[in-house]
């Protein structure tokens, strides 16, 4: 994901919700979802992305990179639209930003949000060797991966629409400042908060896609997403574990993270993490052992077809009740 911060070690589980009947049913989603979506799509977008060059706000690549997706969403979703404003650094710098809105049947009233960051970090300080920690990175998976999911979601839909409406939202600047103290990031989803598309906007659920291809793929529960909205992670890993994901889609929560859904749900919105924080190869105990968030390894080798495939077809199952 973009630049997070774990805010502390809590200890808390919650049980996963079996959306299915007795034991051994089968969802009647899962054959649809095994199909709706294309996780070789999602990868080619990945590649795509990487391609551009780090989207970092400001630069050219990140220009084509968002010309690139709504030109995308053009072509699948009923309406896109744009939030573009100029964000005042606290070093008193301005930095251009642009979040870009999707809407899938925008006059239906039971809604359902979904939110990626589309920018990159603007350098690799957390590389384990210090001699790449000023240089840039792909953010193959800290920004490509969510991004890649929800336009693979978005040509699923255009397939098959959602009984809901369906926003899907990708906002800039979460990872360009410090988040030790927290200055200069999380900016689109907080000017998101600050300006929504109407008033009382108040969706059904939301969930925060980031970091979800890594090739060793653990996601376990967030903290804060289980304090603020605990029926949206029940069902979120309810429907894991009934597509049979629960191996990935672990049903503990085990860190509070600082990312994109926190200005929203500080808005009222009941909106969670999806992402795996653990970004490396792991010892028997499950501790990373080199660390690829924010680091030059963030590139198209540490991201998989299969990863994408997991998360995808849970993302899909969540919009077909």
């Amino acid at each position: 994901m973009s630049g997070l911060k774990i805010t502390g070690i809590v200890g808390l589980t919650i049980a996963a919700v079996t959306a299915c009947g007795a034991t051994g049913d089968k969802p009647a989603f899962i054959a649809r979802t095994s199909n709706e979506f294309n996780a070789d799509s999602a990868m080619s977008y990945i590649k795509q992305q990487v391609a551009f060059g780090p989207r970092i706000p400001g630069t050219a690549a990140a220009t084509k990179t968002g010309d690139w997706i709504v030109a995308h969403l053009k072509q699948t979703a009923d309406t896109v639209l744009e939030q573009r404003w100029t964000h005042t650094l606290a070093n008193g710098k301005t930095l251009p930003m642009r979040n870009i809105f999707a809407r899938f049947k925008p006059g239906a009233k039971d809604r359902v949000l979904y939110i990626t960051h589309w920018d990159t970090r603007p350098v690799a300080d957390s590389d384990p060797d210090p001699a790449n920690r000023a240089k840039t990175f792909d953010g193959a998976n800290d920004g490509a991966s969510g991004v890649a999911l929800q336009l693979a979601v978005a040509d699923a839909l255009k397939k098959v629409p959602s009984t809901y409406g369906v926003d899907l939202l990708f906002v800039d600047g979460e990872d360009w400042g410090t988040f030790t103290p927290d200055v200069d990031v999380l900016i689109g989803s907080t000017y998101f908060a600050q300006h929504l598309p109407n008033p009382g906007y108040a969706p059904l659920f939301g969930v925060l896609w980031d970091m979800i291809g890594d090739a060793d793929l653990n996601i376990y529960q967030e903290i804060n997403s289980a304090q603020a909205a605990p029926e949206v992670v029940q069902k979120v890993w309810g429907t894991a574990k009934d597509l049979g994901y629960e191996k990935y889609f672990i049903p503990e929560a085990k860190e509070p993270i600082t990312d994109d859904h926190l200005p929203l749900i500080k808005a009222g919105l009941r909106v969670i993490d999806v992402l795996d924080i653990d970004y490396g190869p792991r010892d028997a105990n499950g501790v990373v052992t080199t660390n690829y968030h924010h680091a030059v390894a963030d590139n198209i080798e540490h991201v998989s077809v299969k990863s994408m495939k997991i998360v995808g077809d849970v993302a899909i199952a969540l919009l077909r009740p």
